[in-house]
C-alpha cells in the first residue's frame, strides 16, 4: 500500500458553507480569508475532484488521506458555526473516488466525543487536531475526551498545524508555514512527551512535518535534564514540505520505522528523499503507513 497521509482536498458542499459566511475563514469566490494570513488565491483546479484523483492515481497512490486545513480555524468556531461545516467536510470527504480516505476533525469549544466517534464509525482513519490545541498540559487535558474516544477505536491521531496569530505589516507570505506552523509542531511534540503520552499511554500519533523538526533536540533536551530516553515506536513522523537533508537527520534520530510519507498536496508538491535504499523509502511510502494506520496488536479484551 502506497500512502500519502497529508493532503486536502475540499468537497463541493463544504466549500459553499465557506462561501455562505462574511467572517473568518471565509471564502469570497476563490479568495480566502483567514486570521493572521494574507488573502489567499485558491487555484479551483486544487480542488477539482476528478483532477485531484487522476493525480493521486499518477501517483502511483493506493491510499491519500485528505483532512480539513487546520489552519482555517474551524475547530475553534462556537459549536453552532463549526458543526455544519465538520459535517460537510467529513461526509463529502469520506464520498470522494478511491484512492482517498480522511482524517476527522472535532470542534474544540465544546468538543464533542460522540460526533468524533460517528465520524470514526462512517470511516475516517483517525483524528486530526491543530497543534495550537496541544501546547502544553491544558491543552491535552482538553482534548483528552476526544482523544479517548479515539483510542477506543484504537486509531491514531495526526497533529497538524493551526491558525496563525496575525502578523506584522511586510511580514513575508511564506512566513506563516517557516515559523508559526514549526513552532506550534515542536512545542505539541515536547508537550505530549511531558503530559501526552502519559494520559494516552497507548495512542498511536503522528506529527506533520516533521514535528518541526522536535526531536533533533535530543541532545538539549538531555542537557537541561529532561532524558533522552527512548525511542516511542508509536510516534510517527510526517514529511510534507522537507526533502533529503531533513528527512536524514531525523531518520539518525528516531529511526527509519517512524516516518511516513506526506505531501500537504495541494500546498506542497510530493518529494520523495533520496536515502540511498530502495527498501528505505518503500518504509517511508508503505510499511510505516500501514503500521500508522492499521492495529497490529489486539484491542484489550479481544480475543487473539
Amino acid at each position: 500500500m502506497l500512502a500519502d497521509v497529508h493532503q486536502h482536498l475540499w468537497p463541493p458542499a463544504f466549500t459553499e458553507l465557506l462561501r455562505a459566511r462574511t467572517s473568518a475563514p471565509h471564502l469570497d469566490g476563490w479568495t480566502l480569508h483567514l486570521h493572521g494570513e494574507p488573502p489567499y488565491a485558491v487555484d479551483p483546479a486544487d480542488h477539482d475532484i476528478e483532477a485531484r484523483t487522476a493525480l493521486a492515481r499518477t501517483d502511483g497512490l493506493d491510499l491519500a488521506l485528505v483532512s480539513l486545513s487546520s489552519p482555517l480555524g474551524i475547530e475553534y468556531l462556537p459549536p453552532d458555526e463549526a458543526a455544519p461545516l465538520l459535517d460537510a467536510f467529513h461526509e463529502g470527504a469520506l464520498a470522494l473516488p478511491a484512492p482517498f480516505g480522511a482524517w476527522a476533525s472535532a470542534g474544540l469549544a465544546a468538543p464533542d466525543p460522540a460526533a468524533l466517534t460517528h465520524a470514526l464509525d462512517q470511516g475516517c482513519a483517525g483524528l486530526q487536531l491543530p497543534a495550537t490545541a496541544l501546547l502544553d498540559e491544558a491543552g491535552w487535558t482538553h482534548c483528552a475526551p476526544l482523544i479517548d474516544a479515539l483510542a477506543r477505536a484504537d486509531k491514531p491521531l495526526f497533529v497538524h498545524p493551526g491558525a496563525a496569530p496575525p502578523a506584522g505589516p511586510g511580514t513575508p507570505p511564506w512566513w506563516p508555514a517557516l515559523v508559526p506552523y514549526v513552532q506550534q509542531l515542536h512545542a505539541s511534540w515536547f508537550a505530549f512527551r511531558a503530559f501526552g503520552r502519559s494520559r494516552h499511554p497507548r495512542l498511536r500519533v503522528c506529527f506533520a512535518a516533521l514535528a518541526g523538526l522536535a526531536p533533533l533536540h535530543g541532545e538539549r533536551l538531555a542537557a537541561r535534564g529532561g532524558g533522552r530516553g527512548t525511542v516511542d515506536s508509536d510516534v510517527f513522523y510526517e514529511t510534507s514540505s522537507y526533502g533529503t537533508r531533513a528527512v536524514d537527520a531525523l531518520v539518525r534520530a528516531v529511526g527509519i520505522d517512524v516516518v511516513v510519507t506526506g505531501s500537504d498536496r495541494p500546498y506542497a508538491l510530493p518529494a520523495i528523499p533520496d536515502l540511498g535504499a530502495e527498501a528505505a523509502v518503500h518504509a517511508l511510502r508503505a510499511t510505516n503507513p500501514a503500521r500508522l494506520l492499521k492495529p497490529v496488536r489486539p484491542l484489550e479484551g479481544a480475543t487473539p
